[in-house]
């Protein structure tokens, strides 16, 4: 817990700094590692307020009025974000957005999260992606899931397992070789359904969190030949790929047969030493209606 709360009072700082320092519409042209800083302490101000506090003012500093939304229980614009944020905090005064990941690549932001609305409660493991144009947040697209009871490989949606267990990333000279890895071993096994991607992109010290599946290799192997065999017709896109240092996140739409509106599910890989070591992901399904005209990818 100590971690965890240096870890968002660090962002918290970030995001503090970056607003005094670095006005919203010049923040683009600053560095790059600045301004990915600033993308990420950002998210994590908007998002702690509104769900938090129910505040609205942080959504007129940091959101366009044009706000895009994807999720499908939201209309576009910042005017619902603000109407959300009052009644969120008058329903649920004790709620608690648990950032326990943050990372940041180009104009994306990516935030994995335990939200918890009730005390006591386990709340839903969340992940939300934001773009960034001019400094200020423009698009959202979110995937959420209730925390169950039990785990079939003994590890939480949320614990960083891999050594060091640590839930920042990586340095950021890292990126772009495990973006590329990850997603060549994303197409390979999920996309093209080939089990032997296992074999060379998995590390056998592999963690998984995902809590219907085993823990291992073996435990994925085991566990996505079943989903294979059981939905022969499975077509998995991908959307879109983020990445900051030893984390990896794909955002994808899979489909298990023609004509299903399938599932809006995020898979975030951790990477050490050239292979994958950790996993975890949320998955949605897409709902026949939506607030927005806007689709979940």
């Amino acid at each position: 817990m100590p971690a965890r709360r240096t870890f968002l009072s660090a962002l918290a700082a970030s995001a503090l700094l970056g607003a005094a320092a670095v006005p919203a519409a010049a923040s683009p042209s600053v560095g790059d590692g600045a301004r990915l800083d600033y993308q990420k302490g950002v998210v994590v101000r908007v998002l702690k307020g509104v769900f938090e506090r129910g505040d609205t003012a942080v959504v007129d500093r940091f959101v366009r009025a044009d706000y895009i939304q994807h999720n499908p229980l939201a209309a576009d614009g910042s005017g619902p974000l603000k109407n959300l944020a009052t009644g969120v905090h008058q329903q649920f005064p004790e709620a608690e957005y648990g950032i326990r990941r943050v990372i940041s690549e180009g104009d994306l932001v990516l935030v994995h999260s335990n939200v918890v609305l009730t005390p006591g409660s386990r709340g839903s493991a969340v992940f939300d992606i934001f773009r960034f144009q001019g400094g200020k947040i423009a698009e959202h697209w979110d995937t959420g899931q209730n925390v169950p009871d039990s785990s079939a490989n003994g590890n939480d949606m949320f614990s960083t397992v891999s050594r060091p267990q640590t839930e920042q990333p990586g340095p950021r000279w890292l990126t772009a070789y495990n973006k590329r890895l990850v997603t060549k071993a994303f197409d390979r096994l999920i996309v093209d359904k080939d089990l032997s991607a296992l074999d060379t992109y998995w590390g056998p010290e592999y963690h998984q969190h995902n809590p219907g599946i085993a823990d291992g290799v073996a435990g994925a192997r085991e566990g996505l030949g079943a989903y294979f065999r059981a939905f022969p017709e499975l077509a998995v896109s991908r959307k879109r790929v983020v990445a900051e240092g030893d984390l990896v996140a794909v955002h994808s739409h899979y489909v298990s047969a023609p004509g299903e509106r399938g599932q809006a599910v995020v898979d975030l890989f951790r990477v050490r030493g050239g292979k994958i070591v950790e996993h975890w992901d949320v998955l949605q399904d897409v709902p026949a209606t939506s607030a927005n005209d806007n689709t979940m990818f």
